[in-house]
């Protein structure tokens, strides 16, 4: 998060406004069919609201600290929220009706938008209770893993992936209705490479999450960028960006230790090599995902999810990279990811906080 006593510039501001109104732009000809005429945007610096929308001077606002404190995907969320009530008001024209009465829950409810009247829009960062217990179950199980013996680590591994895989089965069977959330993962970045590219087809092909790359602002910077989004029930998304985050410091420690065994100086071959980590580790789950196929446990995916994903993202497109050169590098990269064994535990997160997958902190 970025730090809330920052402030925006005179042309950082300018710079966000216009980047608001773009995304506003999109999000009525996706979600609106074009029926908004555009507004006009402003900033406040109130502690007490968001967003809001102004009829009288048909003007979105939104708070200066929402932007400092919490991510694009966040801030699109407000915009949402009121682009919604601009909606209700300018074309539904639905003005003897309280703010949030049935005319706006109903237009948020059929885009799939958070109708909540208070409150930072839910993103996936913090599970309840109930799905608590399934993540502590999968912490105790990963925190075996940390065993020195590579057979009992291995064992723990199994097991926590294949009481994820089994609960996610039982629910999706039982067919009872489930909430879904988005988080972004990571930090927005100018260009995405094939080491992050691969790390999300994990996340999407092995723990019971929607991926997709979604362009973000970055305001303090003034810059547009690419930030990795997943979606998904409560406990599949913390145990994503879990996942996440472990691969991505494993990755880079098993880089540091390569330079240093193989007396190299430079970082020439540090993707190449942070690459093959990802496809080996990879190629490690598609080899246990096979044999839990012979138990009879074959995931086939979520209708229900499938469906909040499409009403958040109702155009998508799938792009197809070329991969790097299979170097040396890439070969030694992809060995080292076939030992990783996931673990409970990441050594060094960025703020130098060691996190646990379902911490009760």
């Amino acid at each position: 998060m970025t730090d809330s006593t920052a402030e925006l510039g005179v042309e950082l501001e300018r710079l966000a406004l216009r980047a608001l109104s773009q995304t506003w732009s999109n999000l009525n000809a996706t979600f609106f069919g074009h029926r908004l005429r555009p507004p006009s945007f402003a900033l406040s610096d109130s502690t007490q609201r968001l967003g809001r929308w102004v009829s009288a001077e048909r003007t979105i606002e939104l708070s200066r600290g929402l932007l400092l404190s919490h991510g694009w995907g966040v801030v699109v969320e407000v915009l949402k929220h009121e682009t919604a009530h601009q909606f209700v008001d300018e074309v539904l024209q639905c003005r003897d009706e309280v703010a949030h009465g049935v005319s706006f829950r109903r237009v948020c409810a059929e885009r799939g938008f958070d109708a909540r009247a208070a409150g930072t829009p839910r993103d996936g960062s913090a599970p309840e209770d109930a799905t608590a217990r399934v993540l502590e179950r999968v912490a105790k199980l990963l925190a075996l893993a940390g065993s020195p013996n590579q057979h009992e680590a291995q064992a723990a591994m199994n097991a926590a992936q294949r009481l994820m895989l089994k609960h996610n089965l039982d629910v999706v069977r039982s067919g009872a209705q489930r909430g879904f959330e988005f988080k972004h993962l990571g930090e927005p970045t100018g260009r995405v490479g094939e080491p992050a590219r691969l790390l999300a087809s994990i996340l999407g092909e092995f723990f019971f999450v929607e991926v997709i790359w979604v362009p973000v602002w970055r305001p303090l910077e003034g810059r547009p960028g690419t930030v990795l989004e997943v979606c998904g029930t409560r406990e599949n998304v913390a145990l994503a960006a879990y996942v996440h985050d472990f691969l991505l410091h494993t990755s880079e420690r098993l880089w540091r230790e390569h330079k240093c065994s193989a007396g190299l100086t430079g970082d020439t071959d540090r993707r190449a090599f942070l690459a093959g980590v990802m496809a080996g580790f990879r190629d490690k789950l598609q080899r246990e995902r096979r044999h839990k196929q012979t138990e009879g446990l074959v995931w086939v995916g979520d209708p229900q999810l499938d469906g909040f994903f499409r009403g958040r993202h109702p155009h998508t497109r799938t792009r197809r990279h070329a991969g790097s050169a299979h170097n040396p590098a890439h070969a030694d990269g992809r060995a080292a990811g076939r030992d990783i064994v996931l673990r409970r535990g990441i050594d060094a997160a960025p703020s130098g906080e060691r996190r646990l997958l379902g911490s009760k902190r």
